[in-house]
């Protein structure tokens, strides 16, 4: 089937009217009843099939999060594990999927590495952020592979629409960490701008609970950020810009284990750090063609650099990624409640290795087109998507939903998706002297998704979303290793199961807003019944903010339960609970104080352990932590 050539018919049949959008995407990124991420259009939340959390300006500057991965910890269904402290890499697992299985998209551009699997989301500087989407769920069918477990979208900074205002904020804290951001927005009824820059630092924590001497000092971090973005609307018709985000830096990490030395593991002594840099650039034209046609292209670039360094030993590795992508979106309205959603992808992804990688550089071209029906009591959505991968072949993925308003307070959304993973290139072509090898006959992964939503309008003050589903995974790619010599290689080896219930709960009750959430999961190897490891079967998260005229406080609380550290189920990480305090000082219009204490039990814990030659090794989660802010914001 020649999808590419529907899809594009489709887009330039001229016989429907297009409905008017209620606010631009500009102007959506500002408001959290929208969504944007979930078919690549805006549209309103509560009509996206969706589960999603989002995360506004506003809702980043009251939660002070220290890094994005802590952001993620507040939704429901997403878990994070670190390596230890601030710019120490990290576990992500949205509804029990691996790091590598969720796609990360920076003002619509892919991130991360195209050897690791992940992105260096640590390394981001949450001052630079204007929004975040977490859709919780594969979009595969919408935008294509690693969307299996999730997407998370992230848009940098927006100007204001009228006049000019400098942003300066300064904050120190515990364990000698100091930000400072200076930045400048503003615009008018056409253009729209922001430029910021920042700068922070930290002494850090010992990551690790247990090394050698060489490896027990404090791992220091610093990272230098920068973001510019412009929008310019040349009439009611047409509107273009671009964002550019830069983060880069320096991460001392810890090796408790040692190193590989002449094709051999040796418990030598180790202080390794890295130097890294990551980047996003777009540009994107969004027009009305006529009044039957709406659609925006969007040119991308990604980089993600790291040079890993030992202070131990000479030489260094690099593993560099780079990314171009050309998307074209086009939305039609046909009329009585029905909709057409149509584009092209291209993507091509390339790596600069000190390894010796077989292949260095791979393209994909993709096509999808979504129908969505939206009547008085019924909806109906239904996608599909043909990739074209040059190393894999073609791919087809679908994805289907059916809503039903019971009344004006309740909304139940059945719905099925498929997706996939094409293998990185370290999947593929690691070499054997770095400790285990890849393996280039790998196939793709692939996942069915089976959801039912509950949205619910229980009071004047209070909501609820709940979701029970099943995923299932085949063609897993996992470490197939010897225990003898602890050389691995990858294979297509495991098919797993997770089945789930999440919800999330707002309310309002004597001032307080309360928002708790609730993630249960099963996470099963379906060869062996084992429980997938570093997944924990329950979470719960709560948040509880009031205002008193100019002040505000808040608290955080989230329970962790117990967990594996092995594939095996046969070491076990305890549960936890950690809580955090905020409290803010709206001084004057233009200047704002605020704290905020992590951890404030101090509470020791690891979410990530390994066991190696009879010992039991782990890195630390953050201990008890303070930091004090000021923001000034003088308009012009």
């Amino acid at each position: 089937m020649k999808l590419s050539r529907i899809a594009l018919a489709v887009a330039l049949t001229p016989a429907f009217v297009l409905a008017e959008q209620d606010v631009s995407r500009e102007d959506a990124l500002k408001l959290s009843d929208t969504l944007i991420t979930a078919s690549r259009v805006v549209e309103q939340r509560n009509e996206s099939s969706a589960a999603s959390t989002v995360f506004t300006r506003a809702d980043i500057e009251r939660l002070r999060p220290a890094s994005v991965p802590a952001l993620l910890t507040q939704v429901p269904g997403v878990q994070v594990s670190n390596y230890g402290g601030r710019g120490a890499a990290f576990s992500l697992n949205v509804r029990g999927a691996s790091t590598a299985q969720t796609l990360v998209l920076i003002d619509g551009v892919r991130a991360g590495s195209a050897t690791a699997g992940g992105a260096a989301l640590q390394f981001l500087s949450v001052d630079q952020i204007e929004r975040v989407e977490v859709l919780r769920g594969s979009r595969s069918a919408i935008h294509g592979a690693d969307a299996m477990g999730g997407v998370i979208q992230i848009f940098t900074r927006r100007g204001e629409s009228e006049g000019l205002r400098p942003h300066v904020r300064l904050a120190a804290g515990t364990d000698s960490t100091f930000e400072r951001t200076l930045g400048l927005s503003g615009g008018n009824e056409h253009t729209r701008f922001n430029l910021s820059a920042g700068l922070e630092e930290t002494a850090g924590i010992d990551r690790t609970r247990k090394s050698f001497p060489s490896d027990a000092d404090h791992d220091a971090y610093r990272n230098r950020s920068f973001a510019l973005s412009l929008s310019h609307s040349f009439n009611e018709r047409l509107e273009a810009g671009f964002t550019v985000l830069d983060q880069r830096g320096k991460t001392e990490v810890d090796n408790p284990f040692g190193r590989w030395d002449n094709n051999l593991f040796q418990s030598f002594p180790a202080a390794p750090y890295d130097e890294y840099s990551l980047s996003t650039s777009s540009i994107w034209l969004d027009g009305r063609i006529s009044d039957v046609w709406q659609s925006r292209v969007e040119l991308g670039h990604s980089e993600d650099k790291q040079e890993n360094f030992d202070k131990l030993f000479p030489g260094s590795t690099v593993n560099n990624s780079y990314r171009d992508s050309v998307n074209w979106l086009n939305t039609l309205t046909l009329g009585n409640g029905h909709s057409v959603l149509a584009g092209l992808d291209y993507l091509n992804d390339k790596v600069r290795s000190s390894n010796d990688f077989s292949v260095r550089n791979r393209d994909n071209k993709a096509a999808f087109v979504q129908h969505s029906f939206k009547g008085e009591r019924f909806g109906t959505e239904l996608g599909m998507r043909h990739d074209d991968n040059q190393q894999f072949g073609s791919e087809n993925t679908f994805n289907g939903a059916l809503s039903y308003q019971l009344n004006a307070d309740n909304q139940l959304i059945l719905s099925y998706a498929e997706g996939f993973r094409t293998p990185t290139f370290a999947d593929l072509y690691w070499p054997w002297d770095q400790g285990y090898q890849g393996n280039p006959n790998l196939k793709p992964e692939k996942s069915r998704s089976y959801e039912l939503q509950w949205r619910s309008q229980l009071g004047p003050a209070t909501q609820l979303e709940a979701s029970l589903y099943r995923t299932d995974y085949r063609s897993l790619i996992v470490f197939v290793s010897d225990p003898v010599t602890w050389e691995s290689t990858m294979g297509n080896v495991d098919r797993a199961r997770i089945n789930g219930l999440e919800a999330s709960l707002k309310h309002e009750f004597y001032g307080w807003q309360g928002e708790l959430g609730l993630s249960v999961i099963d996470p099963r190897n379906r060869k062996n019944g084992h429980t997938l490891q570093n997944r924990a079967k329950r979470t719960l998260n709560l948040n509880m903010d009031r205002e008193f005229g100019d002040f505000a406080v808040g608290a955080s609380w989230q329970a962790v339960s117990s967990s594996y550290a092995n594939a095996d189920n046969t070491s076990r990480l305890p549960g936890y609970g950690v809580l955090d305090l905020r409290a803010s000082w709206q001084a004057s219009s233009e200047l704002a104080f605020d704290m905020k204490l992590g951890n404030v039990l101090d509470k020791n814990y690891s979410r990530l352990t390994y066991s190696y030659g009879g010992a039991e090794y782990g890195y630390r989660e953050m201990p008890f932590t303070a930091m004090l802010g000021v923001t000034w914001t003088p308009r012009f």
